[in-house]
């Protein structure tokens, strides 16, 4: 009698570790291709390795989370294992002071507690006025008297307007010329500030080296400007809190476990990270949500005949904003497509935690990028097309976690609120009084990452006056 002899199933041992790129020279090959681009370098490690990859980046253990599932477990439910990277704080304390971007623990805690009356939904409608007044002294000198059309830098464009506007909504002051030196500062610290990220350590400012002289001129301009606004405040504006710009409400702000005040250096510190947040995230979503609705305009014909159809002429007001929901669709796809803050801080992990069954050491760090969410296929089909109508009611839901452009967890941007509430009311009041279109032969802007996202290139698009529109 024969006996067959069947081999037993064999199977791959089980990975001990994600996977990830090949280690060699302690990851500075790695290093130079984040350096260089660093949106294309997250988005080769997710079309490589999937959702998590582990790389060692010098002497650090570096985790990429990839899908939203991993990012709510380590955002939200692992948020009490982490802080923010120490070199990242280091880098934006040295203009945002100790902000509540920037603390940890109870003095986070504390500064958060105090700060969310100054943006919540209802108090931001308060800001609206200040905001409108804003944009339209910006929007109106566009173009001149009796001129149909002319080809417009859009980022000078929107970071004078939402740089009127953030002074005038914290400060009741317009920009009377600080508009372009704090943009210019804003722009120079922005890129000083992403390359000292891949630094080990930042040198003392007062060194003779390439680019210390621009960043203290940067630093002295946002720094008088804030000083000087919050100087021209007389005291008796604060207890009250009748003065209905930011500043007011700050000044008010009172700790409800210990009846305290924001300390003078705090007051400062949360003043220049609203006036530079304010700013600069908007700035960049309003400027890809105009190429994006020059470059597709039956997108922005949608836009602006709903416009027409709930304002006419008339000046939005807060409660308008809800009222535009092509208009919200396509911002929301904007900020998919091109989100301001396209990589959020990496975190360190203060325990050992699991994610998506894998066990991260203390110590390590986790990175994570919402351009590489936003972008994935599974989560948002055909994602390199601009699609409102994917943020219409009725649409196929969206993965819960898979658009992130504030963040997530408990360290959400604060000002979300009043980021999404200004973009509409500005984008509503150009459609208002303009349409767009891309020149002739212009190439589609690359984007190009200093701690938001900017345009390698300036922005121009043709700005053609609307007949009927505000005068």
């Amino acid at each position: 009698m024969s006996h067959t002899h069947t081999p037993a199933l064999s199977f791959p041992p089980p990975l001990r570790t994600p996977p990830g790129p090949t280690e060699r020279w302690w990851g500075l090959p790695l290093l130079r291709e984040m350096r260089r681009d660093y949106l294309v370098f997250e988005a080769r490690m997710h079309r490589e390795f999937g959702d998590l990859c582990v790389m060692r980046l010098g002497y650090e253990s570096a985790w990429n989370l990839m899908s939203p599932e991993l990012v709510r477990e380590a955002l939200v439910g692992e948020h009490a294992h982490l802080i923010r990277w120490e070199r990242g704080i280091e880098v934006f304390a040295q203009v945002l002071g100790k902000s509540v971007l920037v603390t940890e623990g109870e003095t986070w805690q504390r500064q958060r507690r105090m700060l969310m009356p100054a943006f919540t939904p209802r108090r931001v409608t308060g800001y609206a006025t200040l905001m409108t007044q804003a944009a339209q002294r910006v929007l109106d000198r566009q173009l001149p008297p009796g001129q149909a059309q002319a080809t417009i830098t859009m980022d000078e464009l929107w970071s004078e307007a939402t740089m009127d506007v953030i002074l005038q909504v914290l400060f009741s002051h317009p920009a009377e010329g600080d508009a372009q030196r704090a943009s210019e500062a804003n722009r120079t610290l922005g890129e000083i500030g992403f390359r000292e990220m891949f630094w080990p350590m930042t040198l003392p400012d007062w060194l003779p080296l390439p680019g210390k002289r621009a960043k203290r001129r940067a630093l002295n301009t946002l720094r008088s400007l804030i000083q000087r606004h919050i100087g021209a405040r007389g005291p008796d504006d604060a207890p009250d809190g009748s003065v209905q710009d930011l500043l007011g409400m700050l000044l008010s702000l009172r700790d409800e476990d210990s009846g305290a005040a924001l300390t003078p250096q705090e007051l400062f510190d949360q003043c220049m990270v609203t006036f530079q947040a304010g700013h600069d995230t908007t700035t960049s979503g309003l400027l890809w949500w105009s190429w994006l609705m020059a470059a597709h305009p039956e997108a922005a014909q949608r836009a602006a005949d709903e416009v027409d159809e709930v304002l006419g002429s008339v000046t939005p007001t807060a409660d308008d904003v809800t009222r535009l929901p092509w208009l919200q669709a396509t911002l929301k796809e904007a900020l998919r497509l091109y989100p301001p803050a396209p990589a959020l801080m990496s975190r360190r992990t203060t325990a050992s935690i699991q994610l998506g069954g894998w066990t991260i050491p203390k110590g390590a760090i986790l990175r994570i990028t919402p351009w590489t969410l936003h972008r994935n296929d599974h989560l948002f089909p055909q994602a390199e097309a601009f699609r409102p109508e994917r943020f219409l009611g009725g649409a196929p839901p969206i993965p819960k976690g898979a658009w992130m452009p504030f963040g997530a967890g408990p360290r959400v941007c604060i000002g979300q609120h009043f980021a999404q509430m200004e973009m509409a009311l500005l984008a509503a009041m150009l459609l208002q009084r303009f349409r767009l279109s891309v020149p002739p032969g212009a190439a589609t802007p690359i984007s190009q990452l200093h701690v938001t996202l900017k345009s390698a290139q300036p922005v121009r698009l043709v700005l053609q006056r609307r007949v009927g529109g505000p005068s």
